[in-house]
Parts: C-alpha cells; structure tokens; sequence
C-alpha cells in the first residue's frame, strides 16, 4: 500500500494485547508488512507457499490472517474503514438500507463436499456467497454456503447478523429470487422491509434494474481479487475473511484519493 493509504488505515488498526500492557509476546513483524502480504495474496490469487521473499516468511503470514479471522478482528477494520468511507461522502457512519443478493462460484478441489453443493439455476458446483451492502455498494456482511443453500433460507440468517450490527438499517432490495415468506418474516422479526425488485416482462435484453445493480458492481470487484475468481479455501470463514480483505482493498484506495 502506498504511504497515503497507510495513515488512512493505521489509526484503524486493532491494539494489540501486549501494547496495551496485557502481557503477550510482542509481534515479529510490523503490521504494514503483514497486511502488504495479505493484500499482495487476495488481489493476485498466490498460493501461501508462492509468498514472494520481500514479505515475511508464508507461515507466519498465514498465522496473522487465521489470527486475525478467528477473531474477527479484518471484520472490525473493515467497518472501521467503511465508516470511514462514508463519511468521507458525507454519509452517516451506520446505514438505514442495503441490497442483498447472492453469487454462486466455482469451488477448487481442495473443498469439502460438506461444504460445496451444485446450483441448478447458474449449474455450478461450488459455493455461494450471499452478500448485503450498503447504497454506496459497500460491503455490510457476507455468509458463504454451499451453492445448493436457497437464497431466502440463506437470507434469513445474514440478515438477522446484519440486523444486529447495524440498528438502524430498515430497508433492504432484493430480486424476484427472495420473494414469499420471507418478506413477511423480515417485517416481523426484525422490523425490516424487504422490497422486491422485479424485472418487467415487456423489457427486451439488458436493463439497468434500480437498486439490483449496486450489489452487482460488488460482485464485479470482487472478481477484480483473482483470490475470489475461484473458491480455494477450505473452510466457509476463511472464505468469507478473504472478501473483507478484498473489500478493505478498495476502501484504502478511496480514502488515498
């Protein structure tokens, strides 16, 4: 990253224990190098072992992000960096609405058959990220399941975690795939309207369909992270840590602008 973009993220960092006198061994290596390679992996897509030798040795990279996924602690800086970003844009820091959706990609070899499907619909085996961003096109939480996994039963859990994160969100658009039930389940149980956005029978080819594309230019930028062209994780939350790493990617550029 460059030297704008890492004093737009220091301040954003998490503490680590041992700075904040709680004890610990302190760190190897500084947390700019770690996350170089980390964003060098994502925006690439090298194998761990394939870690050029400018960076810290693959291990004790792999160490930081597993660290830092169990944690939770790449999803604590990427909100801290969205917030960021829409202020910057003179946006409240917490969101009032979002789109959700949901992208089904191919899974590598290395995936567990617990855990990839086939979708019938886009005829891939692999797996599905369902995925809620806010009217500015950023990330507020994203669940990967098996490409088999229904969007509405998929739903129903990430919207009950983005619910909980963001308290003031009431309003989310969906396409014609999250219809039913669960537009009253969301009214119901989280004080949530679901708004439907169908295409028109009359149109003819490609259309722009309000709200729907914002959740796409998403999905078109996370194909741009050649780490997420493909699902190579083994479990389900390492491949959801690499989409917040891939998030926070654009997020630091447009704060470096």
């Amino acid at each position: 990253m460059t030297d704008t973009e890492w004093a737009a993220i220091r301040p954003l960092l998490p503490v680590p224990g041992w700075l904040r006198g709680r004890g610990g061994r302190p760190e190897g290596y500084c947390h700019r190098a770690m996350l170089d390679a980390l964003r060098y992996l994502v925006d690439n897509g090298i194998k761990w072992r394939a870690m050029p030798a400018d960076f810290p040795p693959w291990d004790r990279v792999y160490a930081f992000f597993r660290r830092w996924r169990d944690h939770s602690l790449v999803k604590e800086l990427h909100d801290r960096l969205r917030g960021r970003v829409r202020e910057k844009l003179r946006r409240e820091a917490e969101p009032t609405a979002g789109v959700i959706d949901s992208q089904s990609i191919k899974a590598d070899a290395v995936v567990g058959a617990d855990s990839r499907g086939f979708d019938g619909g886009k005829l891939i085996n692999g797996r599905k990220r369902h995925v809620v961003v806010d009217t500015l096109g950023l990330l507020l939480g994203v669940m990967v399941t098996a490409a088999d996994v229904g969007d509405r039963a998929a739903a129903q859990v990430l919207l009950e975690q983005v619910v909980g994160a963001h308290h003031r969100l009431a309003l989310i658009w969906a396409d014609g795939g999250y219809t039913g039930s669960l537009v009253e389940y969301c009214l119901a149980a989280f004080a949530l309207v679901l708004a439907i956005v169908k295409r028109s029978d009359d149109v003819r080819g490609f259309v722009v369909l309000p709200k729907r594309w914002i959740v796409e230019r998403l999905f078109a930028h996370l194909m741009r992270s050649r780490r997420l062209v493909r699902d190579f994780e083994r479990r389900t939350t390492s491949a959801e840590a690499m989409v917040y790493w891939s998030m926070t990617l654009l997020m630091t550029r447009r704060l470096a602008r």
